[in-house]
């Protein structure tokens, strides 16, 4: 079964963002994928000094196929050096993985399969 990691900011993080809500659409999509027999998990980080931590943790856990890199990290200016550090320690901590990019948080399963 082949094995992908999304990788997003915990949505009870985000300032403004309705944590409860935005978690019920990530586990809505977490289903999707095991409807399509992969095996996902997400690693929901806090950006502050555990994020390094708790990226490097999930990318360890096991040999994934696919790591798919939020739009939260991606998409906002002011998180570019933290982006540059993700694709980085996927770099080093996950390279037989591909790294795929979604639109938004419904479309992580489309992004994991254009390489699976």
């Amino acid at each position: 079964m082949p094995s992908v990691l999304i990788l997003g900011f915990d949505p009870h993080t985000v300032p403004g963002m309705d944590g409860d809500a935005m978690r019920a659409v990530l586990d809505k999509e977490l289903a999707r994928f095991g409807e399509r027999a992969i095996d996902a998990s997400m690693g929901l980080i806090t950006p502050d000094e555990s994020a390094e931590s708790t990226v490097v943790t999930k990318l360890s856990e096991r040999d994934w196929d696919v790591i798919v890199i939020g739009g939260g990290i991606r998409k906002p200016e002011p998180a570019l050096t933290f982006f540059e550090q993700v694709v980085n320690l996927v770099r080093e901590h996950a390279p037989g993985a591909a790294i795929a990019f979604n639109t938004s948080v419904g479309d992580s399963v489309e992004a994991a399969k254009r390489w699976l």
